[in-house]
């Protein structure tokens, strides 16, 4: 009687059928058999067994993922699953609602919490274009407080910055800024709050810095800053209850008179109608819709608007040099009215 060869690390008896490695699964042959036709060492005879439990629990975890790939390559060594290439994402993209910037999120923050009005940042920042005024490398930043937001980089970066979680780090891409991105790590904030938790005393308070600091710009020649700030103090008494603060006229006429001289008068327009809703004799107001109707080439409302001004100041001087202009001007399209009549049909 023949002597079946031994299992080495003790599996399964060889009297049981086993599947040839590379054959038909389907089709199985008996040991015994197989021995006598073909009279094998028995190192060669595991080599056509099944694999064993023990080898089964040596193959790596998360490795029948790579079996369609791997197929046909049986002698090749499989690595260990920490060693395989994780396949790439798709960069986490996060759209200003605004359009101002589009943010890369390079690396995930954790928690859900973000920085709100008071929060102190502790940030990490570069990339920023040569007279920026911000600083690069760590810096703390408050939001809703400092002269860092004034510029147009420091709006997108408190932008950004309400919108990142604590350990976030992610590059800005501005449409039309041909530099590299601007890269920011939001290390850690405190704790603030949104501006509908603060009382109506505090907005106020709030809205009467912004105002002020608005005021400043505005005298130092830097009509775009002074409106940011108008409009953040605006914002900020939105949500007080009815009547509001009388704050939001002067901060419309204000904002108004920004806008006419960033070249807005449609803006400008609307934000003197807010005013005189409010007061209809606001001189102010009355005045500035007046330049904005007739850049708009609305001259009977632009006329109307500084009538009312002198009937109120007959002695306003720049009301009197701005109607001046408002009559010539219609004169003149009024000629050139006649001139195309005539030659339609004369």
């Amino acid at each position: 009687m023949e002597t079946l060869p031994i299992n080495p690390v003790g599996e399964k008896s060889t009297s049981e059928p086993q599947q040839q490695w590379g054959g038909n699964p389907k089709k199985s042959l008996h040991p015994t058999t197989q021995t006598r036709q073909q009279p094998q060492e028995p190192g060669v005879l595991e080599l056509r067994m099944s694999p064993a439990p023990s080898q089964l629990l040596e193959v790596p975890q998360g490795a029948g993922k790579l079996a369609a790939a791997l197929e046909g390559d049986a002698e090749k060594p499989h690595g260990s699953a920490s060693e395989m290439p994780e396949p790439l994402r798709a960069p986490d993209l996060w759209d200003c609602p605004d359009g101002s910037f589009v943010k890369k999120i390079v690396i995930r923050g954790h928690g859900l919490d973000k920085p709100k009005l008071g929060s102190r940042c502790r940030v990490l920042a570069f990339g920023f274009p040569f007279g920026s005024g911000l600083p690069e490398g760590w810096t703390e930043l408050t939001m809703g407080l400092g002269s860092w937001r004034e510029g147009t980089w420091g709006e997108l970066i408190e932008k950004c910055l309400e919108s990142m979680c604590q350990g976030e780090e992610a590059e800005l891409q501005l449409p039309g800024h041909s530099g590299p991105p601007v890269r920011l790590t939001l290390a850690s904030f405190t704790q603030g709050q949104d501006s509908w938790e603060l009382e109506a005393s505090e907005k106020e308070a709030l809205a009467r810095q912004e105002r002020a600091r608005g005021t400043e710009l505005f005298r130092a020649g830097d009509p775009e800053g002074a409106a940011r700030c108008y409009g953040r103090a605006l914002r900020l008494l939105l949500t007080l209850p009815p009547p509001g603060s009388p704050e939001r006229t002067v901060l419309h006429a204000n904002l108004a008179a920004c806008q006419l001289v960033l070249g807005q008068p449609l803006l400008a327009a609307q934000s003197c109608d807010r005013v005189l809703e409010r007061e209809p004799g606001h001189v102010k107001a009355l005045y500035r819709r007046g330049v904005a109707q007739a850049a708009l080439g609305n001259l009977e409302k632009a006329t109307a608007d500084l009538k009312k001004v002198l009937a109120v100041d007959p002695k306003n001087r720049a009301a009197q040099e701005e109607l001046g202009k408002v009559i010539f001007q219609g004169k003149k399209q009024d000629a050139g009215l006649a001139q195309g009549l005539r030659k339609m049909f004369g």
